[in-house]
């Protein structure tokens, strides 16, 4: 009987059974996605590519369609252009802008999704032939997809070839912008090699939080054994942890003299 209430009580108490729904469903997620990418990658490079361009352009078009039903169709209430401005090029490709731009769920579900597309299949291919991810090969797909929106959008106006090119380079310049951007603050910060031990010493007393008053006050490593009472409350550290910091010293100096 005993028995068989643990068993009941093990299956209510189960982590399997208190885990939050939403966090089994992105578990499940990133265990697809692993899997697809260890699938991919032994692919060959136009299987490869072709997936990923699908599948980015997918994700680009649902996301396109989203934002062109809650913008709406604003190119349906622009008005005809003059008769004039049809001899001017310039006025009418201002106007065939503004209406790429103001298209609704179809057109902006096509827009992105050759700018989605084209750019994962650009660093796709980029990636599998230099066997790394930089700023350079990040431009190159900017540039390939922007130079795509802008001809597949309709802004290339009487000058496609032009202003594709143009488009393509402001995308790979935000883009390269964005990338080095991104890699100097998701780069972990190099290590202090000054506080080694004192690192280590605040870590094992599980002071680790007084860290920033050592490097306030420039106690680094080699001033460890000149440590006193008023250096450490100089510092402002709170009489309990200076006591635990000097007996620690203290004891560290009597195991060097034996």
């Amino acid at each position: 009987m005993e028995q068989g209430k643990q068993e009941v009580m093990g299956v209510k108490g189960s982590p399997q059974q208190l885990q939050n729904p939403i966090e089994q469903l992105q578990a499940r997620f990133k265990e697809l996605e692993t899997g697809l990418r260890a699938w991919l990658a032994k692919q060959s490079l136009p299987v490869e590519a072709a997936i990923v361009t699908a599948t980015s352009a997918a994700q680009g078009a649902a996301i396109g369609g989203l934002m062109g039903s809650l913008t709406g169709d604003i190119s349906s209430s622009f008005p005809n252009p003059p008769p004039q401005a049809s001899l001017d090029p310039q006025a009418m490709a201002s106007f065939k802008q503004a209406q790429a731009l103001s298209g609704g769920p179809l057109v902006q579900a096509r827009n992105f999704a050759v700018m989605t597309g084209v750019n994962a299949g650009i660093s796709c291919v980029l990636k599998r032939l230099r066997g790394k991810e930089d700023v350079q090969s990040s431009m190159v797909a900017a540039f390939g997809s922007g130079a795509m929106f802008s001809l597949v959008s309709g802004l290339g106006g009487p000058n496609q070839v032009g202003n594709a090119v143009t488009s393509g380079l402001f995308f790979a310049l935000v883009q390269g912008g964005l990338f080095q951007f991104g890699q100097k603050f998701s780069q972990p910060a190099a290590e202090d090699v000054r506080y080694t031990k004192t690192r280590s010493m605040l870590q094992n007393l599980g002071l680790q939080d007084y860290e920033k008053n050592f490097k306030k006050g420039l106690l680094t490593d080699n001033t460890l054994p000149l440590l006193s009472d008023s250096a450490l409350r100089d510092v402002k550290i709170p009489p309990g942890p200076r006591l635990l910091i000097l007996d620690h010293i203290q004891r560290n100096k009597g195991l060097r003299g034996k």
